[in-house]
């Protein structure tokens, strides 16, 4: 089972609910990937209009956890502000927190991110702070309070996968009781496979399910390599190795030669 701050879950698998072709589709979607955590943005929220209380009534009967995000937020201020906010709104203390320090490759702002993390985690939160597989940084936001790592795979939305297995696979060495997930990057369902091949515990994403062609298709065919990558780790992979080795060996084989 897969667990978070004291709360255990059967998905491995957190999708977003952003840039879906409509909320209904999102809706198909969410069903389809059988995740049991969705996340979604305050602005997505915002105002309490008639559309978006059509939207926040529509992720109350999918029946999942919410996990409240800080997207777009560029300072420690906005982002604990913004915090607040949805806890009010959304009646959680749960908050993905995002801390973005540029604006072309949205390169979290590690620093601001600590920062923000103790802050909202002495405010009684409990904090799913987006980072880099950077290790001091992750033990920094430990040191915070944070209980869950979220590196990403790649920046956000760009759909390549896993930059850097190197740094993924340090950080569970180095960290292998705390709930890893890769959040940001993820394209395709061997992307997300991968990550749990490498010991990671769960993977976030959204735009490669909601901008695909077939959201419904794709949010089944990542639960599935979820679960495959997930098993793979478990089972105990072989190890790869420079030189060839028989499937067959040669021992008890016939000899036509004598």
């Amino acid at each position: 089972m897969l667990e978070f701050y004291g709360k255990s879950f059967t998905s491995r698998l957190l999708l977003g609910t952003a840039r879906y072709p409509s909320p209904s589709r999102m809706a198909e979607a969410v069903r389809a990937s059988s995740t049991e955590i969705v996340t979604v943005s305050l602005r997505r929220e915002a105002g309490g209009s008639s559309a978006g209380q059509k939207f926040w009534e529509l992720i109350r009967s999918l029946d999942v956890s919410i996990l409240p995000n800080t997207a777009g937020c560029h300072s420690v201020r906005e982002a604990v502000s913004t915090a607040q906010m949805a806890r009010e709104l959304f009646q959680t203390d749960w908050i993905k927190l995002e801390v973005i320090g540029d604006a072309d490759s949205l390169h979290p702002d590690t620093s601001g991110l600590v920062e923000a993390a103790r802050i909202l985690s002495g405010d009684g939160f409990r904090v799913f702070p987006y980072t880099t597989e950077d290790l001091v940084v992750a033990e920094k936001l430990l040191q915070a309070g944070c209980e869950v790592l979220m590196p990403w795979g790649a920046p956000i939305g760009t759909g390549r996968g896993l930059n850097n297995e190197y740094g993924l696979r340090t950080l569970r060495s180095r960290f292998g009781n705390v709930p890893i997930v890769v959040d940001a990057g993820i394209g395709l369902p061997s992307h997300a496979a991968r990550a749990m091949e490498l010991g990671c515990d769960a993977v976030l994403l959204n735009t490669a399910v909601a901008r695909a062609e077939d959201p419904v298709a794709m949010a089944r065919a990542f639960a599935g390599a979820v679960a495959a990558g997930r098993d793979a780790y478990l089972a105990g992979p072989m190890e790869p190795s420079d030189m060839p080795h028989p499937s067959t060996t040669p021992a008890g084989k016939a000899d036509l030669d004598g």
